[in-house]
C-alpha cells in the first residue's frame, strides 16, 4: 500500500512559480540569480505557512543548478537537482534553530562552512526559526556570518523577526513574507481538489481560506480534514460542522433583530449559539467581523475589501442596503470594546448579553435623532390662499444650547413656530408626540362659534398690532398663572421672563436644557394663546440655555447678602430700616 503524503508536503511548492502570493519576492530572487547579484546573507521573515522555508529551498536548489531555465528556473534535470530532489545533496544543509540553539551546534556549522562544495557553485546553510538561537549562539555566528567563505551561502527564515539581535539583521539582506489573500488559497485549494478528484464548493473553500488565517500550510492542513470528513464531497455546511465555524446564517439573523430593535430575539440567538459550544469571544469577534463586512459592502468602492464567495457576497450587499451607516458604526464600537473586555470580565455571559441590548437599540435611537424637536414652518390662512412661502428669516425662533465659551452659540437650531392654519372644513393636522402642551393644559378654554366648538389656535385674521414688553410680560405671567396641570412649565415661565427684540420677537433665557425643551415642546401652543391676546399673528419665540459665565456665584456673606437682596428687595428695606451689617 503507497504511503499517505499529506496536501501541505504533497504540493510543496518546488519551483517559484509554484509559490502561492508571493509573487514580488520571488521575481526579485530570480532577478539576483540570472544577474548573479547574490548575498552572502538573506533573511526571511512573516507568518507561519507563507512559504518561507519553501522558498529558502528553491533559492538554494536553483542557484546551484548546472542549467537553469530561461526564466530563472531550475532545470530538475542535472545532477545537482537530482541530488536536491532525492536529498541526497550536500551542498544544502538545513538546521532546526529550535532544537540546536546552543553555542556547540553553531561551531559544528562554522566548521562545516570551510568545506567547499563538490557540485555546483555554492554550499548553502538554511536556519530554520533562527530567533531560537541563544545570545552565545548569536555572537558565535556573527563572524561568520558577515565574512563567510566565497562560496558560502546563508539563508534564515523565522516567524519572529523582532527576536532577532539588530547585529545579525544589519548583516542580512531581509525578505518580508505577508499574508497569503483569501482569494489566493482559494484558487489553490481549488486547483489541489481537481488533482485530487474532490469535489468542492467555492463557499466551503472560502471559509476554509479564512479560517487559515493567511498560512496555505494551514489551509491545506484543514483542506485534507474536510476531504477525510465529506469522503470527498467537500460542501459549506460540512465544513461549518467540522471546523465548528460560525454559519453566516447566524449574523445575518441577528442583523435582523438588531434593525428590528427585537432584544428579546437577540438573546435568544446568542443562546442557542452558545448551547451549541461556540466561544463568547468568538461570537463577538465574528459579530464584529460582520458589521465591518456590512460597511465596506456599502459602497461600490470599498466591496474589494470583501473577499467572499459570489453567492454570500450578493446577500451581504442586500443586507448592507437595510443597514444605516451610523448604527454600523456604533454597532462596530461597541462589539470592539466589548472582544476588547471580554478576558478581563468576570461574568461574560452578561457582558455579551448587555452588549447586544446597547446594538438592539442603536436603531431605535437612530430614528428618534431624526424626528427630535424639528417645527417646520406652517403657512398663515392668507399665504395658503396666494399660494406663497413664509419668509424664513422673519419667522425663525433659535434653539442654542452653549456648553463652554461664554457669549459664543454653537451650532443654533432655528425652529419656525407660526400661527398654525387650518381651513374651516378640514380637520387640523396632528402634532407629532413631542411630549407638548396642549391648549387645555395651559388652561385656555376653548370658544363657541355659531354652535361649533373651535380652539384658540384656529385660524384668525391678519393682525399687526404694536404691543409693549411689560404688555408681553403681563400676557406671558397671565398664561403661567392659568396653568394647572403642567407644573414644570408654570414654574418655568414664571421664573424666565420674555425679553422684547425687533419684529415682534421675544427671547426666553432659561437655566438648563429641560428647561429648554419644555418651552419649545409647547411653543405653537403658547405663541397661539401670546398672538390672540396681543393681536399680533407675527410674534415668534426664541428660546436659549442662560451661558454659565452669567450666574454670578456668591461666596462672601456681602455678595450673598446682595444676591438675596436681588431675588428679595423686601430684604433691602428690612436693612436699611434696621441698619443691619454683615461682618
Amino acid at each position: 500500500m503507497d504511503n499517505y503524503i499529506v496536501s501541505a508536503r504533497k504540493y510543496r511548492p518546488a519551483t517559484f512559480k509554484d509559490v502561492v502570493g508571493q509573487k514580488a519576492l520571488t521575481t526579485t530572487l530570480k532577478h539576483a540569480i540570472e544577474n548573479n547579484k547574490l548575498a552572502h546573507a538573506y533573511l526571511f521573515c512573516g507568518p507561519r505557512g507563507v512559504g518561507k522555508t519553501s522558498c529558502a529551498r528553491i533559492f538554494a536548489k536553483t542557484i546551484n543548478c548546472l542549467n537553469p531555465t530561461a526564466d530563472g528556473e531550475a532545470c530538475n534535470e542535472c545532477e545537482s537537482c537530482k541530488a536536491f530532489n532525492e536529498q541526497r545533496s550536500y551542498n544544502i544543509h538545513e538546521l532546526d534553530a529550535a532544537s540546536n540553539n546552543s553555542v556547540d551546534d553553531i561551531r559544528q556549522l562554522i566548521e562545516q562552512v570551510r568545506i567547499p562544495p563538490q557540485i555546483g557553485r555554492y554550499k548553502v546553510f538554511i536556519i530554520d526559526e533562527v530567533h531560537m538561537l541563544s545570545s552565545q549562539a548569536f555572537n558565535a555566528f556573527l563572524k561568520t556570518l558577515e565574512e563567510p567563505p566565497h562560496h558560502a551561502l546563508f539563508i534564515l527564515a523565522t516567524t519572529e523577526k523582532h527576536k532577532v539581535l539588530p547585529t545579525i539583521l544589519s548583516r542580512c539582506q531581509t525578505y518580508d513574507f505577508s499574508r497569503i489573500t483569501i482569494s489566493d488559497i482559494v484558487e489553490h485549494l481549488q486547483y489541489v481538489a481537481s488533482r485530487e478528484n474532490i469535489k468542492a464548493e467555492p463557499e466551503a473553500l472560502n471559509v476554509i481560506a479564512q479560517k487559515a488565517d493567511g498560512g496555505m500550510r494551514d489551509a491545506l492542513s484543514l483542506f485534507d480534514q474536510a476531504a477525510n470528513y465529506t469522503n470527498g464531497n467537500i460542501t459549506y455546511q460540512a465544513i461549518i460542522e467540522n471546523l465548528n465555524v460560525l454559519d453566516y446564517d447566524y449574523f445575518f439573523r441577528m442583523t435582523d433583530f438588531i434593525l428590528n430593535g427585537n432584544i428579546r430575539g437577540a438573546l435568544l440567538l446568542l443562546n442557542e449559539i452558545l448551547n451549541k459550544g461556540f466561544d463568547g469571544q468568538n461570537i463577538i469577534s465574528g459579530l464584529t467581523s460582520h458589521f465591518r463586512d456590512l460597511l465596506v459592502c456599502q459602497d461600490e468602492e470599498t466591496i474589494v475589501l470583501f473577499e467572499v464567495g459570489s453567492s454570500i457576497k450578493e446577500k451581504y450587499k442586500d443586507m448592507a442596503k437595510r443597514c444605516p451607516e451610523n448604527v454600523l458604526f456604533k454597532a462596530l464600537e461597541l462589539a470592539n470594546n466589548c472582544d476588547l473586555n471580554y478576558k478581563a470580565s468576570r461574568n461574560k455571559r452578561l457582558l455579551l448579553e448587555l452588549t447586544l441590548i446597547q446594538i438592539c437599540q442603536l436603531n431605535k435611537h437612530s430614528e428618534e435623532e431624526k424626528k427630535k424637536t424639528i417645527i417646520e414652518p406652517i403657512s398663515t390662512a392668507q399665504e395658503v390662499a396666494n399660494n406663497a412661502p413664509t419668509p424664513v428669516a422673519k419667522q425663525q425662533t433659535e434653539k442654542t444650547v452653549v456648553t463652554h465659551v461664554p457669549t459664543n452659540i454653537q451650532n443654533p437650531v432655528t425652529h419656525n413656530l407660526t400661527q398654525p392654519t387650518v381651513p374651516p372644513a378640514t380637520k387640523r393636522a396632528a402634532r407629532p408626540p413631542m411630549g407638548g402642551t396642549s391648549l387645555k393644559d395651559l388652561g385656555v378654554k376653548k370658544k363657541t362659534i355659531a354652535g361649533d366648538s373651535v380652539s384658540t389656535s384656529a385660524v384668525m385674521p391678519e393682525q399687526n398690532n404694536n404691543f409693549t414688553e411689560t404688555e408681553l410680560i403681563n400676557a406671558w405671567d397671565n398664561l403661567a398663572n392659568s396653568i394647572e396641570e403642567k407644573v414644570f412649565l408654570k414654574n418655568t415661565m414664571l421664573n424666565c421672563k420674555p425679553k422684547l427684540l425687533d419684529n415682534f420677537y421675544f427671547e426666553i433665557a432659561v437655566h438648563n436644557p429641560p428647561q429648554q425643551e419644555e418651552l419649545i415642546n409647547s411653543a405653537i401652543d403658547i405663541l397661539s394663546v401670546l398672538r390672540n391676546k396681543l393681536g399680533n399673528s407675527h410674534i415668534q419665540m426664541k428660546v436659549r440655555v442662560q451661558e454659565t459665565n452669567e450666574k454670578h456665584l456668591a461666596y462672601t456673606a456681602a455678595e450673598k447678602l446682595d444676591l438675596l437682596m436681588t431675588i428679595n428687595p423686601t430684604l433691602g428695606k428690612l436693612k436699611n430700616e434696621f441698619d443691619l451689617r454683615v461682618d
